[in-house]
């Protein structure tokens, strides 16, 4: 019986060992999975700054575009 005993922990630290190996492996794939989202947050962050700034210049050719209009429309 104490053989059986001894065969029983070996097989459950066994079993705790790939269960641990497993965590493990899943801990590695998350970090990646963290990395990733970040450098795409990183992207559309950079990719909203650039249409802010287009969308600022669209605004700035609007107004000249509107005061060249009104001059044109003016009375001579």
């Amino acid at each position: 019986m104490e053989a059986t005993r001894e065969d029983e922990t070996t097989r459950i630290a066994r079993q705790l060992a790939e269960r641990t190996e497993q965590v493990r492996a899943m801990a590695e794939q998350l970090q990646t999975l963290r990395e990733r989202l970040s450098s795409q947050e990183e992207r559309a962050d950079s990719q909203q700054e650039r249409i802010d700034a287009a969308a600022g210049e669209l605004q700035e050719v609007i107004v000249r575009l509107q005061a060249a209009t009104d001059a044109l429309l003016e009375p001579v």
